[in-house]
C-alpha cells in the first residue's frame, strides 16, 4: 500500500544533509523507540528499505534543522527527509550527475567528513572521562590566587551637593538603606542600594578604586563622580571569592578538553604525514592563519578564571 504524506513544515533538507555534527549523535539516541532494533525497516521507496538507522542518522545530521520541531516530530521529519533526498539522488543518478568530476569530489569531501566526525566521537571524546573533567578543574582552582571580593551599597544623585547633604545625613545617625531606598536614583535603590558581591574588574574605576579602599562598615566621607553620578558609598563585607561549581564550568571544561585532545591527535598526525603545499602564497597563509590560531588558544581563560 502506498500512503501519501502531509508536508512537514519546510526545512531545508538539501543543505542540511551534507552536515555532520557528531555531537548529535548521542542525543539522537533518546528518540529511537526502545523496542526498534537497529536494522527494522520503517518503510520502503521504490523498494528500497529505510531502516530505523538510516532515521537516526537523518535525526543526527539535520539536528539544527529538527530543533525547531517537537520530539515526538522528528522522526517523521527524518523520514519525509530521507524520502525526499532519496527520490531526488535517483533522478540525479540517472541523469548521470554521480559521474562529474565536481560530484566525486564533494563525495569524497562528504565521506571524509563523516570519517572525520565518526574519529573524533568514537577516539578522541571518548577519552575525554569525567575523572579528567575533575582533575583539571581541582588543578585549576588550586592554582587560582585568592581574589578579594567585596559588598557594597551605594546612593547615587544628580549632583556633588545632593551627595553631600546625604554623608551629612549620614554623619547625623541616618540609616543608609532607608536614606538610599528614599533618595537614590538607580534600580538598586529598592534593596536600599545594595549591589551585591563583587571582585576588582566588574566596576567603573573611580567608583572601584573608591571601595577597595575602605574598611569593612565605612561609609564614603566624600561623594565620588562616575559617568553615571554621584555616589555615596558603604561596604558591607570584604571576603576571598568563592571559586564557581563544578557543576557550573564542567561543560566548558569538558570542551576545552576535548579541544586539547583535538589538536594534540592533529599535531601527532601532521608530524607523520607528508604535506606539500606547491603554492606559496597559499603556504604562507595557512600559516599565518594556523599561528593566530594558535595564539588565540594560548591566550584563552579558564571557566574557574572567569
Amino acid at each position: 500500500m502506498i500512503h501519501s504524506f502531509r508536508r512537514l513544515p519546510m526545512i531545508s533538507f538539501g543543505v542540511a544533509a551534507t552536515m555532520f555534527a557528531f555531537a548529535g549523535a548521542a542525543g539522537a539516541q533518546d528518540e529511537k523507540p526502545a523496542e526498534a532494533p537497529a536494522n527494522a525497516v520503517v518503510a520502503t521507496i521504490n523498494g528500497t528499505p529505510v531502516t530505523e538507522t538510516d532515521l537516526q542518522v537523518a535525526i543526527s545530521d539535520l539536528e539544527q534543522q529538527f530543533a525547531q520541531l517537537p520530539v515526538d516530530q522528528r522522526r517523521a521529519a527524518a523520514l519525509s527527509a530521507i524520502i525526499e533526498i532519496r527520490l531526488m539522488a535517483a533522478q540525479a543518478e540517472d541523469a548521470g550527475l554521480a559521474e562529474t568530476e565536481e560530484f566525486k569530489s564533494r563525495m569524497a569531501m562528504l565521506r571524509d567528513r563523516a570519517l572525520h566526525s565518526a574519529y573524533i566521537e568514537k577516539t578522541i571524546a571518548d577519552s575525554v572521562s569525567d575523572e579528567a573533567i575533575r582533575a583539571r578543574y581541582d588543578e585549576e582552582i588550586k592554582a587560582l590566587p585568592a581574589t578579594e571580593e567585596i559588598r557594597a551599597r551605594h546612593i547615587i544623585v544628580a549632583t556633588e551637593e545632593e551627595a553631600k547633604a546625604i554623608i551629612a545625613e549620614l554623619d547625623a545617625g541616618g540609616d543608609f538603606e532607608a536614606i538610599a531606598k528614599e533618595k537614590s536614583q538607580d534600580g538598586a535603590a529598592a534593596q536600599g542600594g545594595d549591589l551585591g558581591y563583587f571582585t576588582k574588574g566588574r566596576m567603573v574605576p573611580e567608583f572601584e578604586a573608591a571601595a577597595f579602599a575602605m574598611e569593612t562598615g565605612a561609609y564614603s566621607k566624600e561623594p565620588v563622580q562616575t559617568q553615571f553620578g554621584w555616589h555615596v558609598l558603604k561596604v558591607e563585607d570584604k571576603r576571598n571569592a568563592e571559586p564557581p561549581a563544578f557543576e557550573q564550568v564542567a561543560p566548558q571544561f569538558r570542551s576545552i578538553l576535548l579541544r586539547e585532545a583535538y589538536f594534540e591527535a592533529v599535531s601527532d598526525l601532521r608530524e607523520d604525514a607528508e604535506v606539500e603545499i606547491a603554492d606559496e602564497v597559499l603556504k604562507n597563509a595557512l600559516q599565518a592563519v594556523e599561528a593566530e590560531a594558535e595564539a588565540e588558544g594560548d591566550d584563552e581563560e579558564t571557566p574557574a578564571a572567569e
